[in-house]
């Protein structure tokens, strides 16, 4: 890729704001009528699913299917292994499909890896578990890769207790809630996780709760994964990207991507990504064989995860989301929490009483009619049977969610 490409090329048509939600009630599969058929297909349909919270992969494939159970998503990711695990994009853990591991890892994978290093080797010389950091993490790293190498997965705890090597605290932020002491050992294996070295096997605890047993990467898949150059690595990331959330503005892709804008505006530019214009004077981009116009759909309804990654697509969300209900939907840090959505809009959360039945929260002012409401509580209902019971606990817990009153 070259940094110096050609100023932006005049638009070939123009992409309204309803076009734009029609695109993504078929292509995110959560119009009832384009639903897919499993997780691989709906890992697919959204290019990747965010796992930072355990429980979204498998309610954002239920968003977008109608027949597989929790049991089929962790099919899925334990024991077809056609999805995967994968620290990537913005330092956030996504379920990939394995055939875009190489280009993740090339690239967005890649990128973080290397920051992961240099924190990890800081944290350890700053806090006295060593004088020479980037040595220290070396050793702890070839430790890790001998002891797991033909071994059943482990967790970070049980690998703690056996390496000497990975021995280490360091203490932080203790004025914040989430302050204190911590193992230096869960930050060494996210580092080769992020480099692809190693990934999250079977999860030792029940699907709505992240507790990750750690394996080569190797083992788990039964071949060697060899990442794309970087540049390679970024053009397939971003035509998947414009396939999914097309058109989006260069600004919407940097963010996503966790890059800086030159290299979005490079991979742009490798795809052949045609300029379009957007309402409110934005230019947006999609793909060359993308830009036919998308007809309108029939109005529908969808309650959505914690970090959707319909919620999470775009940087410049005034398309689907009313920008003063932002603070309502949204934590401080940008984290989306749960959402209900009324024909590409969204208009409210949901939450879940104590029998673990789910109910819609509107957004203050939102204009719902008595078809809308009917729509989502139809939705509520069907989410509350496929739950059968099981309640989901957030991290990232919108104030609409909390039930906080705000200006």
């Amino acid at each position: 890729m070259t940094a110096g490409r050609a100023a932006t090329p005049s638009p070939v048509r123009h992409v309204d704001d309803r076009e734009r939600r029609a695109r993504l009630a078929v292509r995110h599969a959560l119009h009832p009528d384009h639903r897919v058929t499993d997780t691989l297909a709906a890992t697919r349909a959204m290019t990747v699913l965010h796992a930072t919270e355990a429980a979204t992969v498998h309610l954002a494939v239920h968003a977008r299917t109608d027949g597989p159970t929790a049991a089929d998503v962790d099919r899925a990711l334990y024991e077809e292994r056609s999805v995967l695990k994968q620290l990537a994009m913005r330092r956030t853990l996504f379920v990939v499909p394995r055939d875009l591991l190489p280009a993740a890892l090339g690239s967005a994978s890649a990128r973080v890896a290397a920051e992961q290093r240099r924190l990890v080797a800081r944290a350890a010389e700053r806090h006295g578990v060593a004088d020479d950091g980037p040595a220290w993490l070396e050793a702890a790293c070839a430790a890790v890769l001998r002891r797991l190498a033909g071994a059943a997965p482990m967790s970070a705890r049980e690998l703690r207790e056996a390496l000497p090597e990975l021995t280490g605290t360091v203490t932080a932020n203790l004025d914040k809630r989430y302050g204190g002491t911590s193992h230096l050992a869960p930050r060494v294996l996210t580092t080769l996780g992020a480099e692809g070295r190693l990934t999250r096997g079977p999860n030792a605890g029940h699907w709505r709760l992240s507790r990750p047993t750690w394996t080569l990467m190797s083992d788990w898949l039964g071949e060697q994964v060899s990442p794309l150059a970087a540049e390679e690595g970024y053009a397939v990331l971003v035509r998947r990207w414009l396939r999914t959330f097309g058109p989006g503005t260069l600004e919407d892709l940097q963010w996503w991507l966790g890059s800086t804008k030159g290299a979005a505006r490079a991979a742009l530019a490798d795809v052949g990504a045609v300029a379009v214009s957007l309402d409110g004077g934005a230019t947006g981009w999609l793909l060359p064989d993308d830009l036919d116009p998308v007809a309108p759909v029939e109005p529908w309804a969808a309650l959505l995860p914690t970090l959707d990654p319909t919620t999470m697509g775009w940087k410049q969300r005034d398309f689907y989301l009313d920008p003063g209900h932002t603070a309502y939907l949204f934590d401080s840090n940008g984290n989306g929490g749960t959402t209900a959505w009324w024909d590409g809009r969204v208009v409210g959360a949901w939450v879940q009483d104590e029998e673990g039945a789910v109910r819609v929260v509107p957004a203050p002012r939102a204009d719902l009619g008595a078809g809308a409401r009917d729509t989502l509580d139809r939705e509520a209902r069907r989410l509350t049977g496929w739950l059968d019971g099981v309640r989901i606990t957030n991290v990232y817990s919108s104030a609409l969610m909390r039930g906080a009153r705000l200006p």
